[in-house]
Protein backbone atom coordinates (compact mmCIF):
# COMPACT_ATOMS: atom_id res chain seq x y z
CA UNK A 1 0.00 0.00 0.00
CA UNK A 2 1.04 3.66 -0.62
CA UNK A 3 0.67 6.07 2.21
CA UNK A 4 -3.10 7.32 0.69
CA UNK A 5 -4.04 3.94 1.27
CA UNK A 6 -2.80 3.06 5.03
CA UNK A 7 -4.46 5.85 5.46
CA UNK A 8 -8.31 5.33 4.19
CA UNK A 9 -7.57 1.65 5.64
CA UNK A 10 -6.46 2.70 8.94
CA UNK A 11 -9.48 5.49 9.10
CA UNK A 12 -12.08 2.96 8.04
CA UNK A 13 -11.35 0.45 10.54
CA UNK A 14 -11.80 2.41 13.32
CA UNK A 15 -14.35 4.89 11.86
CA UNK A 16 -17.34 3.13 13.81
CA UNK A 17 -15.67 1.11 16.67
CA UNK A 18 -17.39 1.57 20.21
CA UNK A 19 -15.54 4.59 22.05
CA UNK A 20 -13.14 5.85 19.23
CA UNK A 21 -14.56 9.70 18.78
CA UNK A 22 -12.21 10.95 16.68
CA UNK A 23 -8.76 10.67 14.17
CA UNK A 24 -6.49 13.02 13.20
CA UNK A 25 -3.44 13.03 11.04
CA UNK A 26 -0.32 15.01 12.67
CA UNK A 27 3.35 15.51 12.05
CA UNK A 28 4.33 15.88 8.94
CA UNK A 29 0.65 15.10 7.03
CA UNK A 30 -0.78 16.97 9.75
CA UNK A 31 1.21 20.14 8.96
CA UNK A 32 1.30 19.58 4.85
CA UNK A 33 5.19 18.89 4.99
CA UNK A 34 5.13 15.01 4.53
CA UNK A 35 6.74 13.43 0.98
CA UNK A 36 7.15 9.80 0.20
CA UNK A 37 9.72 9.19 3.24
CA UNK A 38 7.69 10.61 6.02
CA UNK A 39 6.11 8.29 8.64
CA UNK A 40 2.21 8.68 9.46
CA UNK A 41 1.60 10.18 12.58
CA UNK A 42 -1.82 9.47 13.87
CA UNK A 43 -3.68 11.03 16.76
CA UNK A 44 -6.53 8.96 18.06
CA UNK A 45 -9.30 9.98 20.58
CA UNK A 46 -10.49 7.26 23.01
CA UNK A 47 -13.15 7.87 25.44
CA UNK A 48 -11.30 5.77 27.78
CA UNK A 49 -7.62 6.36 26.56
CA UNK A 50 -4.49 4.99 25.84
CA UNK A 51 -6.38 1.30 26.87
CA UNK A 52 -5.19 -2.51 26.26
CA UNK A 53 -8.64 -2.24 24.16
CA UNK A 54 -8.09 0.66 22.19
CA UNK A 55 -4.25 -0.89 21.61
CA UNK A 56 -6.02 -4.06 20.46
CA UNK A 57 -8.23 -2.20 18.06
CA UNK A 58 -5.59 0.01 16.44
CA UNK A 59 -3.35 -3.15 16.18
CA UNK A 60 -5.54 -4.37 14.41
CA UNK A 61 -6.23 -1.51 11.99
CA UNK A 62 -2.72 -1.10 11.76
CA UNK A 63 -2.84 -4.90 10.69
CA UNK A 64 -5.15 -4.26 7.90
CA UNK A 65 -2.75 -2.21 6.30
CA UNK A 66 0.43 -5.05 6.18
CA UNK A 67 2.15 -7.45 7.88
CA UNK A 68 3.24 -5.91 11.27
CA UNK A 69 7.37 -6.50 11.65
CA UNK A 70 7.66 -3.80 14.43
CA UNK A 71 5.19 -3.33 17.43
CA UNK A 72 6.10 -1.04 20.57
CA UNK A 73 2.98 -0.27 22.52
CA UNK A 74 3.28 2.34 25.31
CA UNK A 75 6.84 1.60 26.02
CA UNK A 76 8.68 4.76 26.32
CA UNK A 77 5.45 7.22 26.40
CA UNK A 78 2.42 5.81 28.07
CA UNK A 79 0.46 6.90 25.33
CA UNK A 80 2.52 6.00 22.21
CA UNK A 81 2.82 3.00 20.33
CA UNK A 82 5.15 2.73 17.49
CA UNK A 83 4.71 0.30 14.03
CA UNK A 84 6.43 -0.72 11.02
CA UNK A 85 5.25 -2.80 8.55
CA UNK A 86 6.75 -5.60 6.19
CA UNK A 87 6.80 -2.73 3.10
CA UNK A 88 8.65 -0.40 5.77
CA UNK A 89 5.71 2.22 6.85
CA UNK A 90 6.19 3.80 9.91
CA UNK A 91 3.36 4.35 11.97
CA UNK A 92 3.20 6.53 14.72
CA UNK A 93 -0.55 6.39 17.16
CA UNK A 94 -1.17 8.99 20.18
CA UNK A 95 -3.90 7.97 21.89
CA UNK A 96 -6.07 10.70 23.69
CA UNK A 97 -8.98 10.96 26.00
CA UNK A 98 -11.24 13.93 24.00
CA UNK A 99 -10.09 16.75 27.29
CA UNK A 100 -6.61 16.21 26.36
CA UNK A 101 -6.38 17.61 22.87
CA UNK A 102 -6.52 20.90 24.29
CA UNK A 103 -2.92 21.32 23.61
CA UNK A 104 -3.18 20.94 19.90
CA UNK A 105 -4.11 23.23 17.12
CA UNK A 106 -5.84 23.15 13.94
CA UNK A 107 -2.99 24.26 12.08
CA UNK A 108 -0.84 20.85 12.48
CA UNK A 109 -4.15 18.51 12.20
CA UNK A 110 -5.68 16.56 9.43
CA UNK A 111 -9.56 15.71 10.27
CA UNK A 112 -10.17 11.66 9.53
CA UNK A 113 -12.93 11.21 11.26
CA UNK A 114 -13.78 13.77 14.07
CA UNK A 115 -17.76 12.39 15.73
CA UNK A 116 -17.61 15.39 18.00
CA UNK A 117 -16.29 18.27 16.18
CA UNK A 118 -13.37 18.14 18.28
CA UNK A 119 -11.02 20.45 16.07
CA UNK A 120 -13.49 23.15 15.86
CA UNK A 121 -13.01 23.50 19.72
CA UNK A 122 -8.86 23.91 19.59
CA UNK A 123 -6.85 27.03 18.34
CA UNK A 124 -6.40 28.24 14.79
CA UNK A 125 -2.43 27.84 15.83
CA UNK A 126 0.02 27.14 18.31
CA UNK A 127 1.45 29.67 20.65
CA UNK A 128 4.53 31.13 19.10
CA UNK A 129 7.41 28.64 20.98
CA UNK A 130 10.18 30.99 22.40
CA UNK A 131 13.52 30.39 22.85
CA UNK A 132 14.25 28.76 25.87
CA UNK A 133 17.10 30.17 27.70
CA UNK A 134 18.25 27.89 30.32
CA UNK A 135 18.32 24.98 27.76
CA UNK A 136 20.63 27.14 25.68
CA UNK A 137 22.56 27.68 28.94
CA UNK A 138 23.01 24.16 29.07
CA UNK A 139 23.91 23.04 25.41
CA UNK A 140 26.43 25.87 25.76
CA UNK A 141 28.15 24.71 28.83
CA UNK A 142 27.58 20.58 27.88
CA UNK A 143 29.98 21.34 24.54
CA UNK A 144 32.46 23.30 26.29
CA UNK A 145 32.15 19.79 28.53
CA UNK A 146 32.56 17.37 26.12
CA UNK A 147 35.25 19.55 24.73
CA UNK A 148 37.20 19.39 28.26
CA UNK A 149 36.73 15.57 27.59
CA UNK A 150 39.20 15.60 24.94
CA UNK A 151 42.36 15.29 27.16
CA UNK A 152 40.97 12.42 28.89
CA UNK A 153 40.22 10.17 25.79
CA UNK A 154 43.78 11.32 24.38
CA UNK A 155 45.61 10.03 27.33
CA UNK A 156 43.73 7.03 27.80
CA UNK A 157 44.03 6.27 24.16
CA UNK A 158 40.08 5.79 24.26
CA UNK A 159 40.06 7.43 20.25
CA UNK A 160 36.51 5.10 19.92
CA UNK A 161 34.99 7.01 22.65
CA UNK A 162 36.41 10.29 21.40
CA UNK A 163 34.68 9.27 17.90
CA UNK A 164 31.23 9.65 19.53
CA UNK A 165 32.53 12.82 21.54
CA UNK A 166 32.46 14.56 17.88
CA UNK A 167 28.70 13.23 17.17
CA UNK A 168 27.86 14.95 20.02
CA UNK A 169 29.37 18.03 18.87
CA UNK A 170 27.85 17.37 15.56
CA UNK A 171 25.09 17.46 17.27
CA UNK A 172 24.74 20.71 19.27
CA UNK A 173 25.96 22.22 16.40
CA UNK A 174 23.22 21.33 14.24
CA UNK A 175 21.30 22.31 17.26
CA UNK A 176 22.58 25.74 17.38
CA UNK A 177 22.01 26.35 13.80
CA UNK A 178 18.71 25.13 13.85
CA UNK A 179 17.78 27.82 16.45
CA UNK A 180 19.25 30.34 14.87
CA UNK A 181 16.96 29.70 11.76
CA UNK A 182 13.98 29.74 13.85
CA UNK A 183 12.64 27.07 11.35
CA UNK A 184 9.03 26.27 11.93
CA UNK A 185 7.49 22.65 11.59
CA UNK A 186 11.05 21.21 12.73
CA UNK A 187 9.81 17.55 12.47
CA UNK A 188 11.67 14.69 13.37
CA UNK A 189 14.91 13.75 13.46
CA UNK A 190 15.38 12.74 9.89
CA UNK A 191 14.64 16.54 8.29
CA UNK A 192 17.36 19.15 8.21
CA UNK A 193 17.56 20.13 4.78
CA UNK A 194 14.48 22.28 4.76
CA UNK A 195 15.45 23.43 8.19
CA UNK A 196 19.26 24.88 7.95
CA UNK A 197 20.78 27.60 5.28
CA UNK A 198 22.58 26.53 2.21
CA UNK A 199 25.66 28.69 3.94
CA UNK A 200 25.42 26.38 7.53
CA UNK A 201 24.70 23.50 5.24
CA UNK A 202 28.94 24.10 3.66
CA UNK A 203 29.66 24.26 6.84
CA UNK A 204 29.00 21.23 8.30
CA UNK A 205 29.71 19.35 4.97
CA UNK A 206 33.57 21.21 5.10
CA UNK A 207 34.01 19.90 8.74
CA UNK A 208 36.46 16.55 9.27
CA UNK A 209 34.87 13.55 10.19
CA UNK A 210 35.00 11.35 12.86
CA UNK A 211 38.26 9.24 12.60
CA UNK A 212 39.19 6.63 15.72
CA UNK A 213 42.95 8.02 15.74
CA UNK A 214 44.89 10.52 17.80
CA UNK A 215 45.78 13.52 15.81
CA UNK A 216 42.70 12.88 13.50
CA UNK A 217 40.29 13.36 16.62
CA UNK A 218 42.31 16.44 17.71
CA UNK A 219 41.45 17.82 14.96
CA UNK A 220 37.74 17.42 15.04
CA UNK A 221 37.45 18.51 18.11
CA UNK A 222 38.86 21.89 17.00
CA UNK A 223 37.07 22.30 13.68
CA UNK A 224 34.05 22.23 15.49
CA UNK A 225 34.82 24.37 18.72
CA UNK A 226 35.69 26.97 15.52
CA UNK A 227 32.54 26.52 14.06
CA UNK A 228 30.48 26.55 17.26
CA UNK A 229 31.59 28.54 20.18
CA UNK A 230 31.93 32.04 17.99
CA UNK A 231 27.85 31.23 16.74
CA UNK A 232 27.52 30.28 20.75
CA UNK A 233 28.83 33.17 22.04
CA UNK A 234 26.63 35.57 20.02
CA UNK A 235 23.49 33.25 20.64
CA UNK A 236 23.88 33.92 23.81
CA UNK A 237 24.12 37.58 23.47
CA UNK A 238 21.03 37.56 21.50
CA UNK A 239 19.26 35.68 24.19
CA UNK A 240 20.89 37.67 26.86
CA UNK A 241 22.55 34.78 28.71
CA UNK A 242 25.76 35.40 30.05
CA UNK A 243 28.08 33.20 28.87
CA UNK A 244 30.29 30.61 30.71
CA UNK A 245 33.48 32.27 30.92
CA UNK A 246 35.53 30.88 33.68
CA UNK A 247 34.17 27.09 32.44
CA UNK A 248 35.40 27.56 28.52
CA UNK A 249 39.01 29.92 30.18
CA UNK A 250 39.92 26.74 32.49
CA UNK A 251 38.51 24.27 29.69
CA UNK A 252 41.61 25.57 27.30
CA UNK A 253 43.72 25.97 30.19
CA UNK A 254 43.35 22.20 30.47
CA UNK A 255 43.53 21.50 26.83
CA UNK A 256 46.49 23.60 26.52
CA UNK A 257 48.25 22.21 29.40
CA UNK A 258 47.48 18.93 28.75
CA UNK A 259 47.77 18.40 24.48
CA UNK A 260 49.43 21.61 23.71
CA UNK A 261 46.12 23.29 21.83
CA UNK A 262 45.42 26.43 21.93
CA UNK A 263 41.90 28.18 22.02
CA UNK A 264 41.30 28.39 17.96
CA UNK A 265 39.76 31.13 17.96
CA UNK A 266 39.49 35.25 19.47
CA UNK A 267 36.58 35.70 21.43
CA UNK A 268 35.01 39.01 20.39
Amino acid sequence: MDHAQVIQTVSDATREVDGLRGLFLSGSYGNGCADAYSDIDFILVAEEGATDRVAQVWREAIEQSGEIVLWWDRMTVPVLINAITADWVRTDVIILKPDQMKAHSRDRLKPLFDHDGILDTLPEAAASTRPNPKKALYQFEEFIRILGLLHLAVGREEYINGVLGVFHLRNLLVELMIEETGAPNRGGVLHLNRLITDEQKALLTALPPPVAEREAMIEAHLAYARAYLPRARKRAEALGIDWPERFEAVTWKQLRDTLSIERPYVPE
